[in-house]
C-alpha cells in the first residue's frame, strides 16, 4: 500500500490547483488503495498577489513546518508548489527532508510560469531555485506544451502529463439542457476568481458595450473578489443591468450556474495560468466557450470546435465573438452538443485519477 503525503492548497478559497488536491485526497482516500495523509498550504486571505511575499504569509508557512514530521511516515511526497521564487521555497524543508530520507518527492506543476520565474531569477535565488526543484523524483505538468517548466530542473524521462478533469457531478444526460438556446438568449458566464488577469474587466466592459447598444443578453460573473479591485468591480455590477454576481458557488450552486448558462467566458492572461478547469466544467456542462490563445488553454480548447479565441485585454473582440455566436445559432448549438461528448470522453475524475495511479507506479 502506498503511503502518500499531499501537501498543498485545500479549499478554501477554491483554486484550480485546491481543487485538484482535493478530488486527488478524496479518491485516493476511497478506494485506491492508498493510505493518504496532507498538509493544508492554503492562505486564508484570497488576493491576486499569488506567490508574493508578506510578513503574515512567512509566519503562516513558518508554523506549516512543525508537521514536517509527516514526511518520516510517508514513502511518496506529492507537492503542488506555487510557481515563484517565495512559491517554492516555503516548502524547502519538506523538499530537503524528503531526499535526505530517499523518499520519492513528486511535484505536481498547476501552470506555466515556474520556467520563467527561473529564468527570471538571478544569483543565488536561481541557485537554490534550481537546486530544490532538481531533488524532483517525478514532476507532473498538465499538457504536453508545458513541458517545459519541469525540464531546466529534471530529466524529460521523469516529466509526466495529466490532464485536468470534471467532478462526476457536473455531468447530465438530461437533453433539456439543449432547451437552454443561444438563439433565444445568450446566457454568460464568467466562473473564476475575479482577478484583473483573468479578463474579468474586459468582459464586463464588452457587457456594456452590448448593453449600450441594446444587445439582449443576461450574465452571471461568479467566484473570489479579487480585495484591490473590490470598488471597481461592484462599480460594473451597479452600472450593468443584466449581470448578476453570484458569490463563490460551489457543488450545487456551480452545477446550477453552469446548466443555466449556454456561453462561458475567460478572456485570461493570467501570468500563472495553467489549464483551467472552469474551462472543462463549462465544456462538461453544455456551454459554448470563449476563451484567449494562452498557456495551457491550446492543449484543450480548438477554435470553432470547443468555441473561439478571443483576443487578449480586447472588450470589443469579446462583444464581437459574442455576436457572432448569437447570429450563428446552428453552429454555435452544434458546438455545445460536442463539447459535452469530449468533456465526457476525456475529463472524467476517473481518468485522471487512473494516470495519476499509473504516473505513481511508474
Amino acid at each position: 500500500m502506498n503511503k502518500i503525503l499531499l501537501i498543498g492548497p485545500l479549499p478554501k478559497p477554491t483554486t484550480g490547483v485546491s481543487l485538484a488536491n482535493k478530488v486527488v485526497l478524496e479518491n485516493l482516500k476511497e478506494n485506491r488503495g492508498c493510505q493518504v495523509d496532507f498538509i493544508n498550504t492554503s492562505y486564508s486571505k484570497f488576493d491576486e498577489n499569488l506567490g508574493k511575499f508578506s510578513f503574515k504569509k512567512f509566519l503562516f508557512f513558518l508554523k506549516l513546518n512543525f508537521f514536517s514530521h509527516k514526511v518520516f511516515k510517508n514513502d511518496i511526497i506529492y507537492i503542488t508548489p506555487g510557481q515563484t521564487f517565495f512559491g517554492v521555497v516555503k516548502y524547502a524543508l519538506f523538499i530537503i527532508l524528503s531526499k535526505f530520507l530517499g523518499k520519492e518527492l513528486i511535484i505536481h506543476v498547476h501552470g506555466n510560469y515556474l520556467g520563467k520565474e527561473f529564468h527570471q531569477l538571478k544569483g543565488i535565488k536561481k541557485i537554490v531555485f534550481k537546486w530544490l526543484l532538481s531533488k524532483t523524483t517525478k514532476g507532473i505538468v498538465l499538457s504536453e506544451s508545458l513541458t517545459g517548466n519541469m525540464s531546466p530542473f529534471i530529466d524529460e524521462k521523469q516529466i509526466f502529463v495529466l490532464y485536468n478533469f470534471v467532478q462526476d457531478y457536473l455531468f447530465s444526460e438530461d437533453e433539456k439542457l439543449l432547451n437552454n438556446l443561444i438563439e433565444q438568449k445568450p446566457k454568460i458566464i464568467f466562473l473564476s476568481n475575479l482577478m484583473e488577469e483573468k479578463g474579468v474587466f474586459d468582459l464586463l466592459e464588452a457587457l456594456k458595450i452590448l448593453e449600450e447598444e441594446g444587445f439582449e443578453y443576461e450574465a452571471k460573473i461568479a467566484g473570489n473578489i479579487d480585495v484591490k479591485h473590490e470598488k471597481r468591480t461592484k462599480e460594473y455590477f451597479s452600472l450593468l443591468k443584466n449581470v448578476t454576481y453570484c458569490g463563490v458557488v460551489s457543488g450545487n450552486e456551480k452545477q446550477a450556474l453552469l446548466t443555466w448558462g449556454n456561453i462561458f467566458i475567460l478572456p485570461t492572461y493570467y501570468t500563472m495560468e495553467g489549464q483551467p478547469i472552469s474551462i472543462l466544467e463549462a465544456m462538461a456542462t453544455r456551454n459554448l466557450v470563449l476563451t484567449t490563445n494562452h498557456a495551457g488553454i491550446p492543449d484543450i480548447f480548438k477554435e470553432n470546435v470547443n468555441g473561439f479565441y478571443v483576443e487578449k485585454q480586447n472588450p470589443n473582440s469579446i462583444a464581437l465573438k459574442i455576436k457572432k455566436v448569437y447570429q450563428d445559432f446552428s453552429n454555435s448549438e452544434l458546438i455545445r452538443k460536442q463539447n459535452f461528448i469530449i468533456a465526457k470522453k476525456k475529463y472524467r475524475v476517473d481518468n485522471f485519477i487512473n494516470n495519476f495511479i499509473k504516473i505513481i507506479n511508474e
